[in-house]
């Protein structure tokens, strides 16, 4: 047996900063067939007779109706303004230009985005607190918050400064662009504008006179000028076939986008960039797989699905109910891929860069089945919320805090009365992204629980992982993925596969002939199949084409089998152009592997006391483990790198085919 240890040691960043985009997914991912809302199709003369004007336009109640406020539970207030009381006595940092530059010298991504993101949630926070309040304590401070951030050279973030001219660095403020971030800020600014006008003319009318400037130079005239930015989709638009598809980037931004020219821009003005929003969020939806499912997965649900609903449902409101596509097929889909990709408590199936535990915001899952009527998806919310206490203390909000939060206080009562139920589907398919899933019952987490993938070796926050699959047993993870490491300016780089996380030998696939699976879309599964009865479930594909030609591999049918109640099978069916390594079967798990005897590796779980067996031939295998010990301070910053523990365990089965055709079997119990 050959073991090893591996330290590896990177820099950690928040959790937050998981949900980070990529700005494309790959046009391998297109069907032919475009999804089109005739809603969104309207030409601008429509479009100018159906959105209220700004003076009609009343979402939420201001500062001049603060009682509206008392509606919402009073632990929730409470919650807020204890939490601004603790503020108060503290400074607002600065944005050193030295921590910006952090990015470019080190790849440091996250200290910089902690002093900004800081800013923006305790100015949220003090907003909250004084509409619950109404006693002016805060009134100050939402006016230093404010007044600070209008100060800031660039409201996004350092990584993404690559849409200005001048590149990665500090920012050009004569060339200003429209990040995820700098978008977030404009439109929490804008419903600090909304609600707060009133009493922060009382101050000095140039705060909202400030407020609208801002927004409007940093943010709406620079993106009402541009079409060249890729999120936006006009370049993908002019030529669907070639190029890649916009991802969560594009209704993250556009839902932002409109939330501020709906409060901010009048006249001609603002008509013009609520039409260029849906222009660009139709280049969102116009290629979106069918079956709604998202090779994003389900940590960024809430920023690209999630966004779309705060997207749809503005533009619903600023048009008083005129536009609403919430009946629509995908739209629906959409919103119920979160619950499809649900294993057990906190756990989601999470390939590429999706990291194994989220916590889904239980007000936008429940905004979501409002308006799409699914009581799945509402009960759903119910639960998540039940099992966090969700309405107990102040709301859950990583990003766009008042975007959020303000349309999550006006469900929140219904919410909490909602019947909680759990979504233990039996099995899943999602053919546009060639994900399954199964369990062995419906309505129940016990037992094994299988899910595997497809897809293609380009697919958004991509991972060479063509054919993984990950095992669960009573809701506790098996075989895992491990998913991301902290994001740092090597993540979206071309040194990206470099990162071992990240290729195919790190999944539980196959190395063959001593070569790895390689990146691109032509590297992909064919000849998919997937079936599912009463006794089984079961994925079947050719994952040969997602290896480079080195691999000297012909074919390799790949079959991964749950069969319900009893175990799941591995079956490898290959055919070589020569054998000159062996193949190594990789898995990675979380369980202390023993494999003293031959034929049987136990994998034990501490926490319930099971163990579970992995069977496999000992005339043809070797095995080999590797225990890789991830950093302990990345642990304590909360950030619990890809979602797990802080060691893991590689399992590497070895075997020399003795000819080039043959056939492996695997079995997990």
């Amino acid at each position: 047996m050959n073991k090893s240890v591996w330290h590896i040691v990177r820099k950690a960043i928040p959790v937050a900063a998981f949900l980070f985009a990529a700005m494309s997914i790959p046009a391998s991912a297109q069907k032919a067939r475009l999804n089109s809302l005739p809603q969104l199709h309207l030409d601008k003369q429509q479009l100018d007779k159906l959105i209220l004007p700004v003076s009609s336009w009343k979402p939420y109640p201001d500062i001049t109706r603060a009682e509206k406020f008392e509606a919402v539970p009073l632990a929730v207030r409470q919650a807020y303004i204890h939490e601004a009381e603790q503020l108060l006595s503290k400074k607002w940092e600065p944005l050193p230009a030295s921590v910006f530059l952090e990015y470019v010298r080190s790849g440091n991504r996250s200290n910089y985005e902690d002093l900004s993101f800081e800013r923006r949630h305790r100015l949220a926070t003090f907003v909250l607190a004084e509409l619950f309040e109404h006693k002016g304590r805060f009134t100050d401070e939402i006016i230093n918050g404010t007044w600070a951030i209008c100060e800031e050279s660039f409201w996004g973030v350092p990584a993404h400064l690559s849409l200005q001219k001048a590149g990665s660095g500090l920012p050009d403020v004569n060339d200003p662009v429209v990040d995820l971030f700098a978008a977030e800020t404009a439109a929490e600014m804008a419903w600090v504008y909304y609600l707060f006008k009133p009493e922060l003319d009382k101050v000095n009318p140039l705060i909202a006179e400030r407020i609208h400037d801002e927004v409007n130079k940093r943010i709406l005239i620079p993106y009402l000028n541009h079409t060249d930015w890729a999120y936006l989709g006009f370049q993908w638009q002019k030529n669907p076939g070639s190029l890649r598809r916009v991802n969560n980037w594009n209704p993250w931004i556009n839902s932002n986008v409109l939330a501020a020219a709906l409060i901010l821009s009048e006249g001609e003005q603002r008509n013009q960039v609520i039409y260029k929003t849906m222009q660009s969020i139709s280049n969102y939806i116009a290629p979106f797989p069918a079956d709604g499912g998202s090779d994003e997965g389900p940590g960024y649900w809430d920023r690209a699905a999630g966004a779309l609903l705060d997207y749809l449902q503005l533009l619903k409101s600023g048009s008083g109910g005129k536009i609403d596509v919430f009946g629509n097929s995908l739209i629906k889909k959409m919103g119920a891929y979160i619950y499809k990709v649900y294993i057990k408590d906190r756990y989601f199936i999470n390939y590429s860069d999706a990291t194994p535990r989220t916590d889904p915001d239980p007000a936008l899952l429940y905004r979501f089945g409002l308006q799409t009527k699914n009581d799945t998806l509402t009960h759903f919310a119910a639960y998540i919320a039940g099992k966090s206490g969700y309405g107990q203390s102040t709301l859950t909000s990583y990003f766009g805090v008042l975007n959020r939060v303000l349309p999550a206080l006006f469900v929140l009562n219904d919410l909490l009365k909602t019947e909680a139920k759990e979504p233990l589907l039996r099995d899943v398919w999602f053919p546009g992204i060639q994900v399954m899933a199964a369990r062995s019952r419906a309505g129940s987490a016990e037992g094994l629980y299988l899910s595997a993938k497809g897809g293609n070796n380009d697919e958004s926050h991509n991972h060479n992982d063509v054919g993984n699959f990950i095992v669960y047993a009573d809701g506790n993870p098996v075989l895992i993925d491990f998913g991301p490491q902290a994001y740092t300016a090597q993540t979206f780089s071309s040194k990206r596969y470099e990162l071992w996380n990240n290729q195919s030998a790190y999944h539980n696939l196959p190395t063959i002939n001593g070569v790895m699976q390689q990146a691109g879309a032509s590297f992909k599964a064919e000849n998919v199949s997937y079936s599912a009865d009463s006794r089984k479930a079961q994925l079947a594909l050719n994952i040969a084409p997602a290896y480079p030609e080195g691999a000297k591999v012909t074919s390799w049918i790949r079959t991964i089998t749950l069969h319900r109640g009893k175990e799941v099978t591995l079956n490898e069916k290959f055919r070589l152009k020569e054998v000159s390594q062996p193949v190594i079967e990789n898995f990675l798990t979380l369980l202390p592997p023993d494999t003293g005897k031959p034929g049987v590796i136990s994998l034990t779980d501490t926490l319930s006391g099971k163990t579970h067996r992995i069977f496999y031939d000992p005339k043809k295998f070797s095995v080999g483990t590797d225990t890789m010990i991830l950093p302990k301070e990345a642990i304590d910053d909360k950030i619990k790198i890809g979602g797990w523990g802080n060691v893991l365990y590689r399992l590497r089965l070895a075997y020399m085919p003795e000819k080039p055709e043959d056939e492996i079997q695997i079995v997990i119990k």
